[in-house]
């Protein structure tokens, strides 16, 4: 418990500068939501991997099967996986939460041109660096998925974990607070299926995945503080890729508004 108040401490910072970043206020108009989803939908695809791969190193996937690991630990990541792979749409139908995200951005006619053009590559033989470069996506979206990727790549199960809870789980729900409060208020009766997926996160992670994350933790590392240090290390990376991607979102809208602003004024 002490290494894991330790970790918690050290990233406290980032997480506050992150929860506190001056993107939120700036989602003003639907223009704004789209420019927001179609970068932010890349780590809401590349969380699945993250899952992943921890079910790959914490149960057995393959044939003949044995028991790999403690079946606590193995129970704890199954869970996960069947929420986050297979949970349940608006309307009650079996679907992945990047499912889910796909189709909130379709209800508001955001763009779904590269995140669907990114799986069509990865299906025909790219690797995820070689399509992120051929879609020429913004420089923090490659770097997020990029550090995301090379934590899956270096399978180490207690830095996968670390990226898993603490730049995922543990801090979506606080994320999504205030952004869902913040749509409401702005647009009335116009997202619903973009609210649906922000609540459904804070509902399943703040309640059932997040503490299920934190106890994975505790029982990867125990009292290894090597292993507790290199979580540290890489639970600050996390917050530190997603900050910059909220930087570069945010510096995107504002890019959009002043653009508007001079349209506006060269038509007077």
């Amino acid at each position: 418990m002490e290494h894991l108040k330790k970790l918690q401490q050290e990233i406290s910072p980032l997480r506050d500068k992150l929860l506190n970043h001056r993107l939120y206020s700036q989602m003003e108009t639907l223009e704004d939501i789209k420019i927001f989803t179609q970068h932010h939908v890349f780590a809401v695809w590349d969380f699945m991997s993250l899952l992943k791969a921890m079910q790959a190193n914490l149960t057995c996937i393959s044939t003949p099967w044995i028991p790999i690991g403690s079946a606590r630990t193995r129970r704890m990541v199954n869970e996960i996986v069947l929420g986050e792979e297979t949970d349940v749409d608006i309307d009650g139908n079996p679907a992945s939460h990047f499912e889910l995200y796909l189709d909130s951005m379709r209800q508001f006619n955001a763009s779904l041109d590269q995140i669907n053009e990114l799986i069509n590559q990865i299906i025909n033989g790219k690797s995820v660096d070689q399509a992120l470069q051929n879609l020429g996506v913004s420089k923090a979206v490659k770097e997020f998925v990029g550090f995301t990727f090379s934590i899956v790549n270096e399978n180490k199960i207690h830095k996968i974990a670390a990226a898993f809870t603490f730049g995922r789980e543990d801090l979506i729900p606080d994320l999504f607070r205030g952004l869902v409060s913040d749509l409401n208020t702005r647009f009335p009766n116009k997202l619903g299926k973009m609210i649906y997926y922000l609540d459904r996160h804070i509902e399943v992670d703040d309640g059932v995945h997040g503490p299920m994350a934190l106890q994975m933790m505790e029982e990867l590392c125990k009292d290894d503080d090597q292993l507790w240090l290199e979580c540290i290390e890489v639970s600050k990376k996390s917050l530190e890729k997603r900050i910059a991607l909220w930087d570069e979102i945010a510096s995107k809208i504002e890019g959009s508004k002043s653009s508007e602003e001079i349209l506006m004024s060269k038509s007077v």
